[in-house]
């Protein structure tokens, strides 16, 4: 096992006409990276980007990477079903000193291997710099296999990781015994929370996972306590995790539950979510909020314990 990280796929404060709001995103960035982020996903599924423009995505780029001046790794979300969009954004984050750029795989029309393949073949011979590949099956109808992830990997030296959105983790086991000493560069995360304990072990790299952004001290001791090999805690802080997964299945879009419990742990931001996702069930907020302050209880008593 390896040196571990977690990558917040941070959520997008937006104002009430669902406009970026710089001053809501701040607070978020000063929020991660006082816990203790290892680094940050702008734009990710979490930052709801699929509203904004390609100027809107460049602006807000811009931005994120001159407030957090420095003080944690930046990824940036700059998948678009236009390829060559996809390449421009690329290129623009990469410019600025992004560390890599995300892209998800194209969605709506199906894609075999041959034409995944294809697509982040080209995107990598045009791209200026290292980019993730974003398995994500559940929203786009595709997950690429472990012998084109390799055969991707053998031709293009600048693909540097991949987050594998997946529920059977099974595949991202299959993609990480693929990887042979040729690849050791290569970081490979999940996207589930619950899954960190079983990437870590099959040497992964960790996970980019969105409940960081509610519990961001809770994941900070969950790194902290793989990378010392405390196996007692890892155990531990794994049964709050499973906890609050069900989280992500209160509503179809959990970005903007996951902000209203961030405004409940004291984030003075603008709850606002992309339409047609708002508003919320007041029954679903209050179930989330329940649930998060039972685990935090508990997360406070494994914490005089053992942390």
């Amino acid at each position: 096992m390896e040196k571990c990280k977690i990558i917040t796929p941070s959520i997008t404060v937006f104002n009430d006409e669902e406009k970026i709001d710089e001053s809501g995103n701040k607070i978020v960035i000063d929020h991660l990276i006082n816990n203790g982020m290892d680094g940050i996903l702008a734009l990710g599924s979490s930052g709801e980007f699929t509203t904004l423009s390609m100027e809107e995505k460049k602006e807000f780029f811009k931005f994120y990477y001159e407030y957090t001046d420095n003080r944690v790794e930046l990824y940036a979300g700059t998948g678009d079903l236009k390829l060559e969009n996809a390449v421009e954004l690329s290129n623009y984050v990469l410019d600025l000193g992004y560390k890599a750029a995300v892209i998800v795989t194209p969605y709506y029309y199906g894609l075999n291997q041959e034409r995944i393949y294809a697509y982040y073949d080209k995107l990598a011979k045009n791209i200026k710099g290292d980019i993730f590949i974003y398995n994500f099956p559940a929203r786009t109808g595709n997950s690429i296999n472990k012998d084109t992830l390799k055969n991707l990997l053998i031709e293009n030296k600048n693909i540097k990781g991949l987050k594998d959105s997946v529920l059977d983790y099974y595949h991202t086991t299959a993609l990480l015994r693929e990887l042979d000493s040729d690849f050791k560069y290569f970081e490979l995360y999940s996207g589930y929370d619950d899954q960190f304990l079983i990437n870590i072990f099959n040497n992964g790299a960790g996970c980019i996972a969105a409940l960081s952004n509610i519990v961001p001290e809770i994941w900070k001791d969950w790194v902290r306590a793989a990378n010392n090999k405390d196996f007692s805690t890892l155990n531990n802080i794994q049964l709050c995790i499973n906890k609050l997964m069900p989280l992500y299945d209160l509503d179809s879009n959990f970005s903007l539950l996951f902000k209203e419990l961030m405004k409940h742990r004291g984030l003075d931001i603008n709850t606002k979510s992309i339409f047609p996702f708002t508003p919320l069930d007041e029954k679903i907020i209050k179930e989330a909020k329940d649930l998060l302050d039972l685990v935090l209880k508990e997360y406070k008593s494994i914490g005089k314990q053992c942390l």
